[in-house]
């Protein structure tokens, strides 16, 4: 008989301004002792893609529609283990007998297989509420009067009255999800979003950005500020440069601005994603970098992302390409420096939803290879993109036709890119190409290319 060890865990629960909110206390197993194979198969949970909040908030401030944030309480304990299924933990610290443990008939935090437990019960409980999983996105439910989105036991709910969003969540609770509302959207997931006026949302991290200007030491007044992110010059590899001093420790910091510009500050990814680089071996310069990057945050600290809709349906892409931007400043014999950088911007009615810069995995021989690189990146997001956006507007009783709108900005690129590719068939390099432009071609033939 396997028993597996338990534990108690301890936490403190914040508000957005980092005061205490609750005292936290988990019975937890050690999920470390369970076998891959034997005690478990499968751990997986699936969360919702930010594209699906994006565009519910921006519908939101469109519809002037309701919301409400909910949270499951005790949420993986509300998953039942099989009848076949045999766990035995040891009894809690402080209520332990003498050669006695515990076998559970619910899964406990620190299993392996409770997330996807959870996941499985609260995806049953929505059916049986009335509820549609959507096709796209497993953690989008869609209903008649209501849709909601779940990232783990945090869930969002979006109608045109109150009293709907109340009565499925009185649904919920009778099939066993206890859900506790917290009022509106704002503090999802630590994000701060407020209204100044009809149409206009703001989306703040303070709380967030406070902690990173606290770990870099700026919190102190008689800082620097910066206006800028970063410099005009491009952060390299430094391989023999001066290692870093000092006492924080960059990749936590660096993971803290990912999140915050991934959700609220889209001004300073570039700049983190540069210094994300080369956070396996950094040195004193990218030290420097994320300093610069944090004396920039301790001016905007108040300041955020703005979602502001124009009325008008459309889907949008914004692609970009730098090719080989490294190589005049990186080393000559470093792979990366003849490299491209992606970037693009994705809108729905004028609102950002997606947005990416990263290096290319390929090396492009050309700028034509590396804007047909940066097209099929830029287009393997779009496509989902105007997926759900088709299967929003079915929600929400209104027909969008998407088949001109959402290529206002691809369809002149794309066309381009027909041209430089029929120039590299002359110029026999077109086996890459091809495989880049067959993916692009094969969805845009079938919906927007008339």
């Amino acid at each position: 008989m396997n028993v597996i060890h338990s534990i108690w865990a301890f936490k403190l629960k914040h508000f957005l301004d980092g005061m205490v909110k609750k005292f936290k206390a988990r019975f937890c197993a050690h999920g470390d002792q369970q076998l891959e194979g034997v005690d478990y198969f499968k751990t997986y949970v699936s969360v919702v893609q930010w594209m699906a909040v994006w565009l519910m908030l921006i519908l939101e401030t469109l519809l002037q529609l309701k919301s409400k944030q909910g949270n499951v309480t005790a949420a993986f304990l509300r998953s039942k283990l099989e009848p076949d299924d045999k766990v035995f933990v040891e009894m809690p610290l402080g209520f332990r007998h003498q050669g006695k443990v515990l076998r559970l008939k619910r899964m406990l935090y620190g299993h392996c297989q409770s997330p996807h437990a959870f996941w499985k019960c609260l995806t049953k409980a929505m059916v049986a509420a009335g509820m549609e999983v959507s096709k796209l996105d497993p953690c989008l439910f869609i209903g008649k009067r209501v849709t909601a989105v779940a990232f783990v036991d945090d869930i969002l709910f979006w109608a045109t009255d109150d009293a709907y969003i109340n009565e499925l969540v009185t649904k919920l609770q009778e099939q066993g999800v206890l859900l506790e509302l917290e009022g509106d959207t704002t503090g999802f997931l630590g994000v701060q979003m407020t209204k100044p006026e009809t149409g206009l949302l703001e989306m703040k991290q303070t709380g967030l950005t406070d902690r990173i200007l606290e770990a870099l030491g700026l919190d102190s007044k008689l800082v620097m500020t910066k206006m800028m992110p970063a410099q005009s010059k491009p952060l390299v590899h430094d391989e023999f440069g001066e290692l870093p001093q000092g006492s924080f420790r960059c990749l936590s910091v660096v993971g803290m601005m990912l999140y915050l510009a991934g959700h609220s500050h889209p001004d300073i990814a570039y700049a983190i994603n540069c210094c994300a680089r080369y956070m396996f071996n950094p040195h004193l310069s990218h030290k420097k970098a994320l300093k610069r990057i944090g004396q920039y945050l301790k001016v905007t600290r108040d300041k955020g992302l703005i979602l502001r809709q124009t009325g008008m349906l459309k889907v949008d892409a914004y692609p970009d390409v730098d090719f080989a931007g490294l190589y005049v400043y990186e080393a000559k014999m470093d792979p990366a420096c003849a490299k491209s950088k992606t970037g693009f911007l994705i809108t729905v009615l004028d609102c950002p939803i997606v947005w990416v810069f990263k290096l290319q995995t390929e090396t492009a021989l050309s700028m034509m290879e590396a804007e047909i690189i940066a097209l099929a990146h830029c287009c393997r997001e779009l496509f989902p993109v105007v997926d759900i956006v088709k299967e929003m507007g079915k929600v929400v009783g209104q027909i969008w036709s998407l088949c001109t709108s959402s290529c206002t900005k691809t369809m002149p690129a794309l066309l381009f890119w027909c041209r430089l590719y029929l120039h590299s068939l002359l110029q026999g390099t077109s086996t890459m190409l091809s495989r880049w432009f067959g993916f692009v071609r094969r969805f845009t033939s079938v919906e927007f290319i008339c």
